[in-house]
């Protein structure tokens, strides 16, 4: 087990069942792209989780059309609500970073990032939309500077303004 860091009169839910769909499981051999390996588990874990599961969800729906990916990662997590289960999901889609401003039934949540040392701090940002650092990622592991300006460009104007605000909050 891991400790965790809380006080004394804190309490912490039990879980007998604990579903996780984490990691990217596609296989050449079985035929499954990354989406398929992705779905192939969350329709399992919808078919077993129920009251008193435990969801852990990574990249919900990734390895799709970003559309469809959020749609359907909003609807299985939906499902899940409705299932009574406890839901962890984290998430690159815009959509589903809305969810928790729209639904009481959902909660952002982000976890700091030092975009300079490109290292987490490790804080949990409870009401709030972590920013993307896909940038700062793709320029520090070589992307040439040329190219990831070129691919700010690319980018509308109101994620610009997005990504500036959410930035702003989580600092």
């Amino acid at each position: 087990g891991i400790p965790l860091t809380v006080a004394k009169e804190s309490e912490i839910g039990f879980f007998p069942e604990i579903y996780c769909e984490i990691g990217d499981s596609q296989s050449i051999v079985s035929s499954l792209s990354t989406f398929s390996a992705h779905v192939r588990v969350i329709a399992s874990i919808l078919d077993h989780s129920g009251p008193g599961s435990l969801v852990l969800l990574d990249e919900i729906a990734g390895g799709t059309d970003p559309e469809q990916g959020a749609a359907l990662a909003a609807a299985c997590l939906e499902a899940l609500i409705e299932r009574k289960a406890t839901v962890a999901a984290t998430t690159h889609y815009e959509a589903l970073k809305e969810l928790g401003n729209h639904d009481p039934r959902f909660r952002n949540a982000a976890v700091g990032f030092d975009v300079k040392s490109m290292l987490p701090s490790f804080r949990l940002l409870l009401d709030v939309a972590g920013p993307s650092t896909a940038f700062a990622v793709a320029t520090r592991f070589g992307i040439p500077n040329t190219v990831v300006e070129r691919a700010a460009e690319l980018i509308p104007k109101s994620s610009h303004a997005r990504e500036q605000l959410l930035e702003q909050l989580t600092a």
